[in-house]
């Protein structure tokens, strides 16, 4: 069995940011990256809002610039999926495949995924047109016709934001009726930008590999009617799927899934931490998940001194 000091599992900008901090802080950790490995920022084709790049950067430029400052701290990289891990007792050990490695301190920095609708087109268009996240992507759409797939209080968020930019921003929802809070519902109502659009499913998505997405194509579940409509972007709004499924059992998660921090990132198992989007439900920004990376670092550091000192 190999020992490490520090185990980080997942490479996103949270399990990048813990790399670098904790190999400035003299330690050699090992990224179990994950496949693919990077996170959503892979699928995204330009970020402007992260600080330091004001003429913006690709998602995968940016990833690619983390891991090689990691690597230049002395990150060793395993381009595995992490398929088993054992916190009862200390050290604690991490299975990748087959490598089974003892880390003194894990941070956990899975990520989170975005649900998208189960279309062959999806693939696709991803990051050409089709999106995830309206925080991210909603300024290149400026005076835009946009699509919202989704019923909840994160569709309508997502809507209400998109209006900011966009001339129309259009909700669509299979149902008969929308689950959103009523006051968001109201705000939804009140704002001329928005069409809501019941009763309706997503049935393709039209444009090509050069030009992205420039049509929906929608199917009422009533009437059976189709129609095709002009867009300029489609944002999906249906949910995110933390990727905790090896930890079930091994560490306090919530109802949905995400792992439970009691303090600052720490988890229910002394010297194991989370940070990023596994742990974050609500705000799922490269820049907040690379925070909570480097605030893991610095506690697993100091949970690392705490105890060569007791």
């Amino acid at each position: 069995m190999k020992q490490r000091d520090i185990i980080i599992i997942g490479s996103g900008p949270a399990g990048l940011t813990a790399a670098i901090y904790a190999g400035r802080a003299g330690y050699k950790p090992l990224v179990i990256e994950g496949v693919p490995a990077g996170g959503q920022l892979l699928i995204t084709t330009e970020v402007e809002n992260f600080p330091g790049f004001p003429e913006g950067i690709s998602g995968p430029e940016l990833i690619e610039n983390m891991r090689r400052q990691a690597e230049r701290f002395g990150t060793e990289f395993l381009g595995k999926d992490a398929t088993l891990v054992d916190f009862d007792t200390h050290p604690f050990k991490v299975q990748a495949e087959d490598d089974v490695f003892s880390a003194l301190a894990v941070i956990i920095a899975t990520g989170a995924r975005a649900r998208y609708l189960d279309l062959p087109s999806v693939e696709m268009f991803k990051g050409r047109g089709l999106s995830a996240c309206a925080t991210c992507d909603g300024f290149f759409y400026q005076d835009g016709v946009i699509f919202v797939i989704g019923g909840g209080d994160t569709a309508a968020e997502e809507a209400l934001f998109l209006t900011k930019f966009a001339k129309e921003v259009n909700l669509v929802h299979r149902r008969n009726e929308l689950r959103a809070e009523k006051y968001m519902q109201d705000r939804l109502l009140e704002n001329p930008k928005i069409r809501i659009i019941l009763d309706s499913t997503v049935v393709d998505i039209k444009g090509t590999m050069e030009a992205g997405v420039k049509g929906i194509v929608l199917k009422n579940i009533k009437t059976g009617e189709i129609t095709e409509r002009d867009a300029d972007g489609i944002f999906m709004a249906i949910g995110h799927t933390p990727a905790t499924a090896v930890f079930k059992g091994k560490i306090s998660l919530d109802e949905n899934g995400y792992i439970v921090c009691t303090e600052g990132t720490k988890t229910s198992i002394d010297g194991v931490f989370a940070a990023g989007d596994v742990r974050d439900p609500h705000f799922r920004q490269a820049i907040a998940a690379a925070g909570t990376g480097c605030k893991a670092a610095i506690e697993a550091d100091r949970f690392l001194r705490d105890r060569l000192t007791k």
